[in-house]
């Protein structure tokens, strides 16, 4: 395994670890400033910004209880840009939720090297109810 894969598996999993402990902080350290997710259902999520607003709960609400695994499937590098496909699984409980919402499906992800970091820029996921 080269230093590049790596370094995607490593972000993969800082991702993971900093989401279950509701670090968003440190989850918006690992994408471009003009990211992009797509998501079912839904608009475009446009832009760190906007990640950050979706991620941070109301003022006074507990933030939500995040696991999931993620199984990556492939990586390829190509330069400064990366390409992964995994198989991810999430589940969410929101505060005071009795039932957790869970999603599973494949997501195609694309990285940038950003003054020697990888990270993620653009991501297309295809959850579904589990």
């Amino acid at each position: 395994m080269n230093s590049d894969e790596q370094q995607i598996r490593q972000l993969i999993a800082t991702w993971m670890t900093a989401s279950k402990a509701g670090d968003t902080a440190t989850v918006l350290t690992l994408m471009t400033d003009d990211v992009v997710f797509l998501r079912p259902g839904h608009p475009p999520m446009i832009g760190k910004q906007a990640f950050a607003a979706a991620a941070t709960p109301p003022p006074g609400t507990p933030a939500p209880k995040v696991d999931g695994t993620c199984d990556i499937q492939e990586i390829q590098v190509l330069g400064d840009l990366a390409y992964i496909w995994t198989n991810l699984s999430i589940t969410i409980t929101p505060a005071g939720a009795a039932t957790p919402i869970r999603r599973a499906g494949h997501t195609l992800t694309i990285f940038k090297k950003q003054d020697g970091h990888w990270l993620l820029a653009r991501d297309a996921n295809l959850l579904a109810p589990a």
